[in-house]
Formats: C-alpha cells, sequence, structure tokens
C-alpha cells in the first residue's frame, strides 16, 4: 500500500463519520467545552486525511510519468519526488501524535533551579524560546503566571499554549534542562552550569469527574507582579493554590480579577490532577506489561552548551545543534520531532524484546 499501512486512512475516515453523526446529534451543543473539543478533533482528522489521500496522489501520478519523461523532465521529477518524501516525513510525525490527551492545549511551567540570578536568567531564555516556537508554529499562548526575578530573568512562568497537537509536540520537553556558559553576572567572567525544569500538564476538559475537596486545599491571595496595567498591584490579586494530598502547587496572576484567577488556578490544578492520576495508571499498567522506565526520560533531557563550545545536544534522541542561536530563538520543532522517533522506536524494542 503506498505510504504504507499505518497511514491508515479508512480507520481515520470511520472516525470522521463518528464525529460528524456526533455533532448532528440535537444536544450536541448543551455542553460547549466538550462540543468544542469534538468540533477542533474532527478539522484535525480531516486536514490529515486530505494531507494523505493529495500525497497519495502525488505519488501515483509520478509512477505514471516515470516511463515517458525525458531526462530534464526527470529531473523535474526528482525534486517533486523529494517534496514528496519531506511531505511523507511530516505525515510519519503527525501518525505518531496519536495519544490520548496529545491534541490537547497544555500548560507549560518553569522553574529554575538553585544558582539564584544565574539560573533565573537562564529560565527566562527558556520561557523566550517556547515563545518564540509559538510564534513560528502558529500557536498561541497566554502567560497566566509570571514571577520575576529579583535581579534578573524569572523565578516561576506558566503558559497556556493552544492550537495543534501542543501537548502532543511538547510533552517530551518535560524534564532537566542545563545551560553552560560564560556568565554575564559574574564580574570574573567565569563559566557557569544552569539548570531549570520545565514539566507540560495538558489542559483537561473540565467537564471530567474529578473531586477536590475544600479541605484539602489551600488558597493564598497576594500582590501581582506581572504586566496587567497601571492597578495590577493595588489590590491581592494573584491566586496561589495548594493541594495538600499531593502538594500540588498553582498560581495565576494574568487577571485584574482574583475570582477570575482562581477560576483559571482551580482549572489548572484539576487538570494537574488528572494527569497524575493518568500517569499512576500507566505506571500501573507499565508494570503488568513488565515495561521498564528509564529515568532519563524524566529527569536532566538537554544540554545547552554555550562555552567553550556551541553544541546543544538532546540526550534522548542524541540531536546535536552547533546552530545554538537559532535552537534559542524557538527553531525547535526538528529536535522535538527527532525525541518523539526515538521514543517510538524505544518502545518499539523493548516490547520486541518481551516477545523474544
Amino acid at each position: 500500500m503506498i505510504l504504507g499501512g499505518h497511514f491508515d486512512v479508512t480507520a481515520k475516515q470511520n472516525k470522521i463519520q463518528i464525529l460528524e453523526e456526533k455533532i448532528n446529534e440535537t444536544n450536541f451543543w448543551n455542553d460547549v467545552n466538550s462540543a468544542n473539543e469534538v468540533v477542533k478533533e474532527l478539522s484535525l482528522l480531516k486536514k490529515i486525511v486530505q494531507k494523505i489521500l493529495e500525497t497519495k496522489k502525488e505519488i501515483v501520478d509520478n509512477l505514471e510519468l516515470i516511463d515517458i519523461l525525458d531526462e530534464m523532465e526527470l529531473i523535474l521529477l526528482e525534486e517533486s519526488i523529494n517534496k514528496i518524501k519531506k511531505e511523507i516525513e511530516k505525515l510519519e510525525i503527525d501518525n505518531l501524535l496519536n495519544g490520548k490527551f496529545d491534541s490537547l492545549n497544555c500548560y507549560l511551567e518553569i522553574h529554575p533551579g538553585a544558582g539564584g540570578t544565574e539560573s533565573c536568567d537562564w529560565a527566562s531564555m527558556l520561557l523566550r524560546m517556547y515563545e518564540r516556537f509559538c510564534e513560528k508554529n502558529n500557536y498561541t499562548y497566554e502567560i497566566i503566571d509570571e514571577q520575576k526575578g529579583e535581579e534578573a530573568g524569572i523565578k516561576s512562568a506558566v503558559i497556556l499554549i493552544k492550537g495543534e497537537f501542543p501537548y502532543g509536540y511538547l510533552k517530551e520537553e518535560k524534564g532537566v534542562h542545563r545551560l553552560v556558559r560564560i556568565s554575564p553576572f559574574d564580574s570574573n567572567a567565569r563559566r557557569h552550569t544552569s539548570f531549570a525544569s520545565v514539566s507540560i500538564t495538558p489542559e483537561f476538559n473540565q467537564n471530567i469527574d474529578i473531586e477536590i475537596k475544600e479541605s484539602e486545599i489551600k488558597i493564598d491571595v497576594y500582590h501581582s507582579s506581572g504586566a496587567g496595567g497601571q492597578s495590577v498591584n493595588t489590590s491581592n490579586s494573584a491566586v496561589r493554590i495548594t493541594h495538600i494530598p499531593t502538594k500540588t502547587v498553582v498560581t495565576c496572576q494574568n487577571e485584574r480579577s482574583q475570582l477570575k484567577n482562581k477560576d483559571q488556578a482551580m482549572k489548572m490544578l484539576k487538570s494537574k490532577l488528572i494527569q497524575i492520576e493518568e500517569e499512576k495508571k500507566e505506571k500501573e499498567i507499565n508494570a503488568v506489561k513488565g515495561v521498564i522506565e528509564n529515568n532519563e526520560w524524566g529527569s536532566q533531557i538537554r544540554n545547552y552548551v554555550l562555552e567553550p563550545y556551541k553544541l546543544i545536544k538532546d540526550l534522548r534522541s542524541g540531536y546535536e545543534s552547533s546552530n545554538v542561536d537559532k535552537i534559542l530563538d524557538g527553531d525547535i520543532m526538528e529536535m522535538i520531532e527527532s525525541v518523539l522517533k526515538a521514543k517510538v522506536e524505544k518502545k518499539c524494542k523493548e516490547f520486541k524484546n518481551m516477545e523474544m
């Protein structure tokens, strides 16, 4: 089969039919949030199917032309084939994004490690990298919370990212990011190593049933420190919610209204608690299957070396680039895709070893 059996158009077309029937139900729009998720999923599926069918047609057309083209026309055909190869590679990546929550929007959270101003500055560099990544790849983002560092950088930041498969692409950014450079804050111009952690949480449908008892949460309010107009610091509008049983903390200060910040913080908390439960279930299933989970996928994931040489290396996929300026300016899609491919290959090897 052209494009291989894993591009199962029929299965996707059947799913499209099911979703279209769901949309035509009389009570479909009773739950607006759930309805919007279905519409988004349908739109994504239609796009993928259309692209697969278009690519298949290009391949068939080129095969029919091979025997009748002259030398110059074959050169043009080769250019067309190279274009098709790139399209297939993109389709293969899209096909990897078939996880349960890959199509969902996500919260991206950044915290500096130990190291004071140096680490805070590194955290702000990562925040800018992800903001530029969003701008380059047609994602929209909203700063939910940003705590400025005392001298420079940030103490923490949370952004909500929306678009096509944001969680699917960014989920493997979770982990520790290490920077090596000559510190701009060191008068002796010594080399410093800094760390910052990134966490990714899918924005779950808020109608999913999860109980959060009032007795299990602690709510604090404080002055906002981020952008929000002249009156942002005149009242305790920022909100911090702590879920005591899991020690999960969420903060929000992007709205002037304390009530709106509280609502957004509760949404984030709910999403984090659902993710904790899902991860717990996945670990239990993996334990039954005998799948070994390596710590490398959840700890330090990437090195960014600016001195004494320039090199960025992902420790999971082995991807390397000496163009650090380009990477730090948000051009990280190729690196992200390398990690997605590496993880699938790793899982395939594990299952093959289990069968032997």
